[in-house]
This record gives C-alpha cells, sequence and structure tokens, in this order.
C-alpha cells in the first residue's frame, strides 16, 4: 500500500513505533527508524533499539536506515528528516511516536518534569513535522500521523504534562491540516491504546490476575496500532485529514472533536447573578461528567 514511499517513524526502536516501522516496510515503504534509546523516562541513549528494528527490515527484504538523533530540538529534528533525503532521496510521510513519561500528581510535579515531556511529545512533533513541511509542499504530497493519546482527550490522574502534550498535538494536528490542505498534504491523529507500557504495573499475584494481564497483553499489542497507520500514509488516505482515530485491539473509533453542544442567550446581555439562577442550570444537564479513561473506556476489548 506503500510502496516506494519513505516514511519516517520516531520512536520506532520498541512498541508501537516499532511495529509501524515494520509495518511500512512490509507494504513497500523505505524507513527511516529514529530512536534515540532512551529509557521511558528519557534518559541515556543506546543506538542498539533503532539498528535492530533496522536489521530487522533488511533480513525481511526490506529498506532502512537508523537515526538517533532527538526529536526535541529543531536542529536534531532537521537532522531527522535530511537523513531520509540523504538516503532514499525523498520524504512522503513522518509519523510522530516518539515519547517519554514523567509521571506525578500536578502538586508536585517540578518543572523538568512538566518541560522535558512538553519538549519530546510536543515540541518534537512540531519540529519533526515543520522539518518535514517544504519538502512536503515542493512535492504536493505528505501525510503526517501523530500518537496522541486518551490521558489528553479524556484525562488520568498523575499525567498532567503527559496531558496537556497529547491534547496540544490534537490541536496542533488539525491546524496543520487546514495550513497544509492547499498543498495536498494530510494531518491525522491516533490514539493508541496499547499494553507495551502498562505491562510492568499489571498485578499479576494470582493466577486469574496473571491470565487477564497475559490476555491484555496478547490482546492490545503494540502491532495492532500499525495497519490504520500504514493507511494514513498512503495514497488512498487522500481524502483523509484532520481526524483523531482511537485504535484499542481489533477496534478503530473515531474520536469526537469539540463542538457547541448546548447555548443559552439573553437580549441585554448576563449579570453573575443570571448566570448562576438561568445560564448554568440550563447547561447543566449537558456537564461532561469528571472521568478518566478508564471509565469512559470501561468495556472490555474485542
Amino acid at each position: 500500500m506503500v510502496e516506494g514511499k519513505v516514511v519516517v517513524v520516531t520512536g520506532a526502536g520498541n512498541g508501537i513505533g516499532r511495529a509501524i516501522a515494520l509495518a511500512m516496510a512490509a507494504e513497500g515503504a523505505r524507513v527511516v527508524v529514529n530512536d534515540l534509546g532512551s529509557s521511558v523516562h528519557g534518559d541515556g541513549q543506546d543506538a542498539g533499539p533503532a539498528q535492530r528494528v533496522v536489521d530487522e527490515i533488511k533480513a525481511a527484504g526490506g529498506e532502512a536506515v537508523a537515526s538517533t538523533d532527538s526529536v526535541a530540538g529543531w536542529d536534531s529534528a532537521h537532522r531527522i528528516v535530511q537523513t531520509a533525503l540523504d538516503t532514499f532521496g525523498r520524504i512522503d510521510s513522518v509519523v510522530n511516536n516518539a515519547g517519554i513519561l514523567r509521571d506525578r500528581m500536578f502538586h508536585k510535579m517540578d518543572e523538568q518534569e512538566w518541560l522535558a515531556v512538553l519538549n519530546v511529545h510536543l515540541n518534537g512533533s512540531f519540529f519533526m513535522a515543520r522539518a518535514a513541511a517544504p519538502h512536503f509542499r515542493t512535492q504536493g504530497s505528505g501525510s503526517y500521523i501523530h500518537m496522541t493519546s486518551n490521558t489528553g482527550l479524556v484525562g488520568n490522574v498523575g499525567q498532567v504534562n503527559y496531558a496537556a502534550a497529547k491534547l496540544g498535538i490534537v490541536g496542533m494536528s488539525k491546524a496543520i491540516a487546514l495550513d497544509m490542505a492547499a498543498f495536498g498534504v494530510r494531518s491525522n491523529c491516533i490514539s493508541p491504546a496499547a499494553w507495551s507500557r502498562m505491562i510492568g504495573a499489571v498485578p499479576t499475584d494470582t493466577p486469574e490476575k496473571k491470565l487477564q494481564a497475559e490476555r491484555m497483553e496478547r490482546m492490545m499489542h503494540p502491532s495492532k496500532q500499525a495497519p490504520l497507520a500504514v493507511f494514513l500514509a498512503s495514497d488512498q488516505a487522500k481524502d483523509v485529514s484532520g481526524q483523531i482515530f482511537y485504535v484499542r485491539s481489533n477496534e478503530i473509533m473515531l474520536v469526537s472533536q469539540p463542538r457547541v453542544t448546548r447555548s443559552v442567550h439573553r437580549d441585554n446581555g448576563w449579570t453573575p447573578a443570571e448566570v448562576a439562577e438561568h445560564a448554568i442550570p440550563a447547561l447543566r444537564p449537558s456537564f461532561l461528567p469528571l472521568q478518566q479513561t478508564h471509565e469512559v473506556y470501561s468495556w472490555e476489548p474485542v
């Protein structure tokens, strides 16, 4: 489906990124496998993960090159895109998958925990997208695939930095889709439900819990995200842009976007007392409850 295209996948040394890189190559793409090789918290650097994925792709008959530059810098992001140009002569798609976690309750989060997550997720996605933009514009085509999260779309406790970054990516993607539509360039988001980074936190102290963990790991394998990503990078997705998809196991869901659900009006405007007496009671039935992801998506994956 992506025969001959050149795709950059960030954070591709493990998990979802690795699965997407392998699937892109299997469908004919030439892949830049970018991974800094750091821990889930962003510590350290290791060229091994990216190179191992490149070796997997080549062993299967595909074409790939490793990149260990960081997405979280303007110059280094441009070097990642330049790797695609130097190696394969063009760039057709950017998959913004790289990310780290620095979880902490809001009232305890420090400056570095906030900035580190925003720098990788939000700034990194912008830097990568911006680096590819002139090339997409010149050739009159291109596809951005950004990874958002239900932590941003719905909410989770202890992840204010991650939530802000991931919802920021949604706004960025829509703005890119609008700005680049005239040049035949698309921008979409995937919100992945994958077990790869959560499996270590699952209690398995009973046979039942161990069986449940194994089942969830199997059903929510990172590879489940790859088919949609490959489609969005292909020419068959030429009319799909500005959308948010949620992928969980064998489900692909289209996520709603903020729109007005109800309004109230007074000819002479509002006083604070009238807001309290009339506006809020009229709007309250349409309020969204304060929920976390597991409360909104509470059913078993299929």
